[in-house]
């Protein structure tokens, strides 16, 4: 039979102690210069070297040569003391958890009256001190807080707060920590040379991390597998068996399934995970150790294997590979997930269903519309496709630039085709910012004001490209192809302004103007200018569009269009159609043309020539107008064909409707 590693391997010194120099430094500073203190509390987690470091303290107490830092080693006292020493008769180990009460309190007062027997000091150390009662610590108080020259105390615990705090202030008390993964795989690959062990590669860092930072639970793992191994050497297939711990293979093949998007492939996966009866938890808990090295792999690049020690190198290798198909953005969302579901595990009556719910979660990104997710989306947009995508598009761009040509001739010309095509909205939207400064300056009415749009625009159209001189007519496909990027350039001018950007969706560009779509009001006035220029949502934008297309834009926001707008405007008096045999009411909507055309031709020639009398269309063959396209402004009036048979109309009566900003 052999003895346990822990006990074969326990320090008898302060200096083969681990870990511990915040405890141990100090101590064999107050043993050099004779200041010990005559009552001692040693608290930390089990495993971390409390009791060893009380006996370590009456060795040097009880040295022939002592008190001193060092022991001999060679003395009764430190030869009684020794790991396989049977005891010395002035050194008393009292466990408090059976010997806790008043009596036992007693009776030690009493043993502590006598003198050592040979040593210098006569020591008690009390072991699990936090399970003695408040009644058993009261009868000790005295004795601890004036003590004859002869005794000394060490109370051990993990849980100092247990320990009444009359008998706590009259201690020094020295915290016990847990011993770092680092420090800990050295020791133990120490211990296994010397041993004369072979561990296969990957082993050592699964026993340290199973030990917890405990050292004797640790040694204790490790011992039980070198027990378990055939020959001298520990298997890694033989160990993740006994550790319960997921195998190395199974993670890489999860974690490039989530990165490809390859939902068989995972679900494959997961479904071999409990087939294999291994714990769901240890499963997801596993998996977010690994993301968690994907960051650290993806955050230190080349130093990766001096952070991640015991990893072998062709393992962080694959790593590195995976972190770069997954992106730090993706990596980080990755592990919110994988972390709220194993919170959401502990206690859970079906872990499998929770496993396959985080799976489906961690293949639909597009499901999440935090920041991390938006982010980890754009990321992924950007390494797939890059931001230079727009450039194979272009040669479509030029296909689509003359359905938005007609615009202006459609908005000068009242007699054009009912028919207009989707994208010539847009191309109509931009004639309202470019006529606004008419109709603010001639109070008239608005249909004399619209004419002159024409006029403004071929003047301001060459002074765009003076302005940002960009190599081609930038298109609207390019604009959506590069937002991405656009979206980032905000974010890295002002986080505020992107937060505000990242909810709009551009819906069209002509003319240099970019209509812009918001889910509601409150975001469109939050993008409008409300402080000094260059420091509003709408000049961050405008200045990140410019970097990234080399275009000064315009903007229009709107609020996306709802059904009932929609609605609003199909029973509108100049969208709709007379009804059929409702003769009354088309003669008396009849006589609207003849009111509206004389004001509109009166300012047209200065554009160009009005129609021909003959060539003029009926007045339900406008198309609607820009303010009336979109359902802006439009407001449902109760009895539409009454309020057309009194000509109350906003063109006839001659009251200008407001207009859509341009910011």
């Amino acid at each position: 039979m052999v003895t346990a590693l822990y006990r074969r391997y326990r320090p008898e010194t302060f200096a083969e102690l681990i870990g511990q120099s915040q405890v141990t430094d100090p101590l064999r500073t107050a043993l050099r210069t004779d200041r010990v203190n005559h009552a001692y509390l040693f608290s930390g987690p089990r495993g971390c070297g409390k009791t060893t470091s009380a006996r370590i303290l009456a060795r040097c107490l009880n040295c022939a040569e002592g008190p001193t830092d060092t022991p001999c080693g060679v003395c009764p006292s430190c030869v009684e003391l020794s790991r396989d020493g049977s005891g010395s008769l002035d050194v008393v180990e009292i466990d408090a958890a059976s010997h806790n009460g008043v009596d036992d309190a007693r009776d030690l007062r009493e043993r502590a009256a006598f003198a050592p027997a040979r040593d210098r000091f006569k020591i008690f150390i009390l072991d699990e001190a936090h399970m003695v009662t408040p009644q058993g610590f009261n009868a000790l108080l005295k004795i601890v807080e004036e003590p004859p020259e002869h005794v000394k105390f060490i109370f051990a615990t993990t849980e100092p707060d247990k320990v009444i705090g009359t008998i706590r202030s009259r201690t020094h008390h020295y915290p016990f920590r847990l011993v770092p993964p680092a420090q800990m795989l050295d020791y133990v690959q120490q211990l296994s040379s010397t041993e004369g062990v072979e561990v296969e590669a990957g082993v050592l860092p699964l026993v340290v991390r199973a030990g917890g930072g405990s050292v004797r639970d640790t040694l204790s793992l490790l011992d039980q597998l070198i027990a378990g191994s055939e020959g001298d050497r520990v298997d890694y297939e033989r160990a993740v068996a006994l550790l319960g711990y997921t195998h190395a293979a199974l993670l890489d093949e999860v974690v490039e399934a989530i990165g490809d998007r390859d939902a068989p492939a995972l679900f494959a996966a997961i479904d071999r995970v409990i087939q294999t009866g291994q714990d769901p938890r240890r499963f997801v808990d596993d998996l977010l150790e690994r993301l968690r090295d994907l960051i650290v792999v993806a955050a230190t690049g080349e130093g990766a294997a001096a952070v991640l020690r015991g990893i072998p190198a062709d393992e962080v290798e694959r790593m590195r590979v995976q972190a770069t198909a997954f992106g730090t953005a993706g990596l980080s969302r990755a592990a919110d997930l994988v972390n709220a579901a194993l919170s959401e595990m502990s206690g859970a009556t079906s872990p499998r269903l929770h496993l396959e719910l985080l799976a489906a979660r961690l293949l639909v990104p597009a499901m999440d519309d935090a920041e991390r997710g938006a982010l980890a989306r754009v990321e992924r947009l950007e390494r797939r496709i890059g931001i230079d995508g727009a450039g194979p598009e272009s040669t479509v761009a030029p296909a689509r630039t003359p359905a938005a040509a007609p615009a202006p001739v459609s908005t000068a010309r009242p007699g054009a085709a009912p028919a207009a095509s989707a994208p010539a909205t847009p191309a109509e939207r931009v004639a309202t910012p470019e006529g606004s400064p008419a109709t603010a300056e001639t109070p008239g009415p608005s249909a004399s004001a619209e004419p002159k749009t024409p006029e403004k625009r071929p003047t301001e159209s060459p002074a765009a490209p003076a302005t940002a001189a960009p190599v081609g007519p930038v298109t609207f496909q390019q604009i959506k192809d590069a937002w991405p990027e656009i979206l980032e350039a905000v974010k890295k001018a002002k986080r505020n302004s992107w937060l505000v950007v990242f909810a709009a969706t551009p819906r069209a560009y002509a003319d240099e103007v970019l209509t812009l779509s918001f889910r509601s009001d409150n975001d469109v006035n939050d993008f409008r200018p409300k402080q000094k220029p260059g420091d509003n949502v709408s000049d961050h934008l405008r200045v990140a569009i410019e970097q990234v297309l080399g275009v000064r834009v315009k903007f229009l926001p709107r609020v996306e269009a709802t059904a009932p707008a929609a609605a609003q405007r199909s029973v509108s008096p100049e969208n709709s159609p007379a009804a059929p045999g409702n003769a009354g009411d088309a003669a008396r909507t009849a006589p609207k043309s003849p009111e509206k055309r004389p004001a509109r031709q009166a300012a047209a020639p200065s554009a160009e020539p009005g129609p021909e009398p003959d060539d003029v269309p009926d007045p339900e063959a406008e198309p609607p107008r820009p303010d009336d396209a979109d359902g802006w402004n439009v407001v449902s009036i109760p009895g539409a064909a009454p309020a057309a048979a009194s000509g109350l109309s906003s063109r006839a009566s001659g009251v200008s409707k407001p207009r859509q900003r341009v910011e």
